[in-house]
C-alpha cells in the first residue's frame, strides 16, 4: 500500500516507520530541521521495544510522490486546512485520509476538502517525542484506534487493520468513532492542558493530590460535553483510566505533545482539546468551569510566547 504520512512529527513518524518496517511503501512529509535530518540520515527510533535505524522517503511536497492510497493525517490541529490544500489531487481513486489528530472536529473539516466517503477518523495511543531533527523517542504504547465515519465495518478498513497489524500498530477497529473520540478528547483535556500549563510529566502530575484532582475534573466536564454530543461514555470508566495510567505506563518520561511543543517554543494545540471541549459546552448550554479556566490560561499562554521578544 501507498501510504502518506502527512505531518512526520513525533506520532506520525511512528507509526510511519513501523509501516515501513512491515514492507509498506511509505512517504514521511515533513518540514525544517526535521525533513533535512530524514533526507541525510534517515529516522532513528529509540524505543522501549527496541531501538532501530531507517532509511526513508521524506518530502515537503507530498505531490511529487502521489498518489497515495492511505494518508495518515497527523499534522496539527491548526494546520489541518493548509495541509489539506497541500494534497489537493493526492489521493489515488478509492484513496483514503485518516485524520489522527487530537480533538473532534478535524473530520469535519477534512470532509470539507475530500469526498466524506475519503475520510476516517482515528486515535493515535502512543508515548512518542523528536529529541532532536530525524531521532524519535517511544516511551509507551504505540497503537491506532480507527473507523469509518458512519460506523460502517467496511472491506477497506478490515484491510486497513489487517496492514496495522502486521506493523504491529493496531489497536480497535470501532462502529462507534465518536465515543472512541471523545474518550482520547477526554484525556487530552485531562492531562495536555495540566502538564502544559505546570511544566510536569504525566507522573509529576498523577502523583500530586491536587494536580490529579484537577487532572479528573476536567475528565468530568469532557465526559459531560462528550454525552450532550452524543457519545456513548460512562463515568465509571474515569478512575480505572487513570489507575491504568499510573501503573501501566512510564508516566515520568511521558510529556504530552503540547508540552513537548511548549519545550519547544512552538505554537500550542490547546484550541483542538480545550478549546473544542469549550465549543461544544456552550452549544448545549453545559457549564465547564475547569476547562474554560486551562483553555483561557493556555491561550494567553500561548499568545504571550508568540510576542515575546527574541
Amino acid at each position: 500500500m501507498k501510504i502518506l504520512v502527512m505531518g512526520a512529527g513525533a506520532v506520525g513518524a511512528y507509526y510511519g516507520a513501523r509501516l515501513l518496517q512491515a514492507g509498506e511503501d511509505v512517504v514521511l512529509c515533513a518540514r525544517g530541521e526535521n525533513l533535512r535530518a530524514m533526507r541525510e540520515r534517515g529516522l532513528q527510533v529509540k524505543s522501549y521495544k527496541g531501538d532501530f535505524h531507517l532509511a526513508v522517503t521524506a518530502t515537503d511536497r507530498p505531490a511529487d510522490f502521489a498518489p497515495y492510497d492511505l494518508v495518515l493525517f497527523a499534522v496539527k490541529s491548526y494546520d489541518t486546512e493548509a495541509s489539506a490544500r497541500q494534497l489537493a489531487d493526492c489521493l489515488a481513486p478509492d484513496g483514503i485520509i485518516m485524520t489522527i489528530q487530537n480533538g473532534v472536529e478535524n473530520e469535519d473539516l477534512l470532509c470539507r476538502h475530500f469526498p466524506r466517503a475519503a475520510v476516517m477518523g482515528g486515535n493515535s495511543r502512543v508515548g512518542a517525542e523528536l529529541v532532536s531533527p530525524g531521532v524519535l523517542l517511544h516511551t509507551a504504547l504505540g497503537f491506532i484506534e480507527f473507523g469509518e465515519l458512519d460506523g460502517a465495518e467496511s472491506p477497506r478498513a478490515l484491510r486497513l487493520a489487517e496492514i496495522f497489524k502486521r506493523a504491529g500498530i493496531f489497536g480497535e477497529l470501532t462502529t462507534d468513532l465518536k465515543t472512541l473520540r471523545w474518550y482520547k478528547l477526554m484525556g487530552n483535556n485531562g492531562t495536555n492542558t495540566v502538564c502544559t500549563l505546570s511544566r510536569s510529566t504525566l507522573g509529576q502530575v498523577f502523583r500530586d493530590p491536587d494536580g490529579l484532582a484537577l487532572v479528573r475534573t476536567l475528565m468530568e466536564e469532557t465526559l459531560a460535553v462528550g454525552v450532550a454530543e452524543g457519545a456513548k461514555m460512562d463515568p465509571v470508566r474515569i478512575e480505572p483510566y487513570l489507575q491504568m495510567v499510573l501503573k501501566n505506563l512510564n508516566v515520568d518520561a511521558i510529556k504530552p505533545s503540547t508540552l513537548q511543543d511548549f519545550e519547544k517554543g512552538k505554537r500550542l494545540e490547546y484550541d483542538a482539546i480545550s478549546g473544542a471541549v469549550v465549543r461544544a459546552a456552550q452549544r448545549h448550554g453545559i457549564k465547564v468551569p475547569a476547562t474554560q479556566t486551562v483553555n483561557a490560561l493556555l491561550k494567553m499562554l500561548d499568545a504571550s510566547r508568540a510576542t515575546a521578544p527574541k
